[in-house]
């Protein structure tokens, strides 16, 4: 009686009958910690530059190259480690700790790197192992629960995401003033391995009747709703990174913030941020394109309004937690979405990660080509509105009864 209280059938997009948990199982909360590991690992770089610049002897922009390269690995890497896992034939959770494994030897050899560019090939690495390890677990995820219970679970393991910016990047930033960016990099090291040894011994054996070859993972990629969401994807996050990226500027240049308040905002935003995943999570399955619909508007909106003033301190503070509650916090849906038009495999979800990376890095880059062709700060700002605006546009063509959705 237990067994069918937790247990249902559900049909994926093929019409295949699939096994889902009727509730969210407790290990998606070791893969949260697992993505708050990797996430703090790209970022953190960001808040040691100086460090690393001096330990190796070059401009703070090579250090930035860093997480560009970082980014690469995620974007190009991690679809084809994916394709080449799934020609190979490896279970999800064997694939995953493979994966934890590699990210383990990248993050030991950052720690140890003697050189720049020993340096340079630890982050390619972890890049590309991140990107394929977000895919993964969102498959496990997928696998593991009832259909119209995806959103939440992905909330749930994208929360690591969200709270290591607040919790993880700070930590080792604190570390590197107290002991040294490499004691920083060994606690990657460290986690890395906790994570790997727990979640091995607590993710359940694999279920191969729901492994997907590559041929199939290939043949789902032949889907236009399936890019179209892949796009909506990569607009929300370029929209909200083109004016995160330069936020600290822009309140220390353009409003005259006290730099000792930039901390207490950005840690505003990181709160608002988590609370709006945790609640689009539980509106995304039911409500996937009202929500992405909704999400926008209000993010463009907010764009909009601290680009129109940005020298007040008020409206633009207001706006930048309006951005965070949004934003990024759409992931769930935007991962509801994807799984729901397509089979929800490890190459799917591996290039959603790609496609999210890649608009980061073409929301950033538009924002600072703007400002260094004298637009100004604010610029950036109205370039993430018009990729909301994009973003809104690309869910037009849905039809009409994808809006009940």
């Amino acid at each position: 009686m237990r067994a069918a209280e937790t247990t249902v059938e559900s049909r994926d997009v093929t019409g295949a009958v699939e096994p889902g948990a009727a509730t969210v199982p407790p290990w998606v909360y070791l893969l949260s910690a697992t993505i708050f590991v990797i996430t703090t690992a790209e970022f953190m770089v960001a808040g040691l530059m100086p460090s690393l610049a001096a330990a190796f002897a070059v401009s703070v922009g090579e250090i930035g190259n860093l997480i560009a390269l970082f980014a690469l690995g995620m974007t190009l890497g991690g679809p084809l480690v994916i394709a080449l896992l799934l020609r190979l034939g490896v279970p999800n959770k064997h694939a995953l700790l493979w994966l934890l494994a590699v990210f383990l030897i990248g993050s030991t050899l950052a720690a140890l790197a003697p050189s720049y560019a020993v340096m340079a090939l630890a982050r390619t690495l972890q890049g590309i192992t991140s990107a394929a390890c977000f895919g993964i677990g969102l498959t496990l995820c997928a696998e593991s629960v009832r259909a119209d219970l995806r959103g939440r679970a992905a909330s749930l393991v994208l929360a690591g995401l969200t709270i290591a910016p607040i919790i993880g990047v700070p930590a080792a930033v604190l570390i590197n003033d107290l002991f040294g960016w490499r004691t920083s990099f060994w606690l990657v090291v460290g986690l890395t391995a906790l994570c790997l040894a727990v979640v091995g011994s607590t993710i359940p054996r694999p279920n191969r009747s729901t492994q997907v070859d590559l041929a199939s993972g290939l043949a789902g990629l032949n889907n236009r709703r399936l890019w179209a969401a892949y796009a909506t994807s990569g607009l929300i996050i370029g929209a909200t990174f083109a004016a995160f990226s330069y936020v600290t500027a822009i309140f220390t240049e353009v409003i005259g913030l006290a730099p000792r308040l930039i901390p207490i905002v950005l840690a505003a935003y990181g709160l608002a941020t988590v609370i709006g995943n945790l609640v689009i999570g539980r509106l995304a399955d039911r409500h996937t394109i009202p929500v992405l619909a909704i999400g926008l508007v209000i993010l463009g909106a907010a764009l909009a309004s601290f680009a129109a003033f940005p020298t007040d301190a008020v409206v633009s503070v207001a706006a930048f937690l309006v951005i965070g509650l949004t934003g990024v916090s759409l992931n769930p849906a935007m991962v509801a979405r994807v799984m729901r038009v397509a089979h929800p495999g490890s190459l799917v979800n591996s290039l959603h990660a790609s496609a999210i990376t890649a608009g980061l890095a073409f929301g950033t880059w538009l924002g600072g080509l703007a400002t260094d062709r004298g637009y100004g700060l604010a610029a950036p700002l109205w370039i993430g509105a018009g990729l909301a605006g994009l973003g809104l546009l690309s869910l037009a063509p849905r039809r009409a009864r994808d809006l009940t959705a």
